[in-house]
């Protein structure tokens, strides 16, 4: 098996893990705000037990420790907003949004991991905006805010990911992930005083154990849906551009929308134009590998600003 096959097996497991934190979100009680405080917290914690990880923070510089943790920061504002969207609309509304993530990366990674700009790459995330638009038309309007929360949630994702495309090289996978997750815990520790004054919708106490159901939920969406994942795909993404492991994520909200027809009953609010868009973007995850020409790296140290990539949920 080539490292891109392996590669390409370890982001659709990714995917579909991933596919199951939309579901959890909804399924977990809490607001957006300390679920997503406890998720990375929970992660942080168990990776903190790991003597490897701490000899690997020891072992950054300075600034790449910075750099990190500011990325981290971003992770947290997509989760924030990712999971503020499921619920002010509904999971599959919510991971569906991720799939505007392809439009943003066509965007912004050119320039943050100095590669070639390729029309044809934003014209294949530009075709996935009809389907997007098909997917959430007809919803009710109490949902939109969500929309647009989920919108917001995906340019997040798309940034982090294009900047740890450039840096991914530099540390251990679950040295990356302790930091940025770590950041990302205390800046919604910094953040949850002024946010029921900026979103109040998302704000919710944080030093208050869940009960025990949430709590089963919340350490299955910690290390099942996000430690392995996002130390996975950290790895899987040294072999394949960002945009092609965003097109492979746009499955995502198809695993979602099952998956929450199965256990959500979800399906009582679909319509056949969100199936028509579900069709529109499944074409463009399988017409990209035909377009894609994949570059061949001579210099394993030219990662950090070429091939390297990452996308979490």
């Amino acid at each position: 098996m080539t490292p891109t096959t392996r590669a390409q097996l370890q982001i659709h497991l990714c995917v579909l893990l991933w596919g199951f934190t939309a579901i959890l979100g909804k399924l977990i009680t809490l607001p957006a705000l300390p679920l997503v405080w406890w998720r990375m917290l929970l992660v942080v914690a168990a990776l903190a037990l790991l003597p490897r990880v701490w000899r690997g923070v020891r072992a950054l510089p300075r600034r790449l420790l910075l750099a990190y943790a500011g990325i981290g920061v971003l992770v947290a504002l997509h989760w924030l907003t990712f999971y503020g969207a499921v619920k002010l609309a509904n999971a599959s509304v919510a991971a569906t949004c991720m799939a505007l993530a392809t439009v943003f990366v066509a965007m912004i990674e050119p320039k943050l991991a100095k590669r070639r700009f390729s029309r044809a790459e934003l014209a294949l995330g530009i075709a996935v905006l009809p389907g997007v638009a098909l997917v959430v038309g007809g919803i009710p309007d109490g949902m939109r805010i969500g929309v647009a929360v989920g919108a917001l949630s995906a340019l997040f994702v798309a940034l982090f990911g294009s900047l740890n495309k450039r840096l991914v090289e530099h540390a251990d996978p679950l040295v990356v992930t302790a930091v940025e997750l770590g950041a990302g815990a205390i800046a919604l520790t910094l953040l949850a005083p002024v946010m029921p004054y900026v979103f109040p919708a998302f704000a919710g106490p944080l030093f208050v154990l869940p009960g025990a159901q949430d709590a089963a939920w919340l350490l299955l969406l910690a290390f099942a849906c996000t430690l392995f994942p996002f130390a996975l795909s950290l790895v899987a993404l040294r072999h394949m551009s960002a945009f092609s492991a965003q097109l492979a994520v746009n499955l995502e909200p198809v695993y979602a929308i099952v998956l929450a027809i199965v256990l959500l009953s979800e399906q009582q609010e679909l319509s056949l134009p969100f199936y028509l868009g579900v069709v529109i973007i499944l074409a463009a995850v399988l017409v990209h590998p035909v377009l894609a020409r994949p570059q061949r790296i001579s210099h394993p140290e030219t990662l950090a600003t070429g091939e390297a990539r990452d996308v979490t949920d």
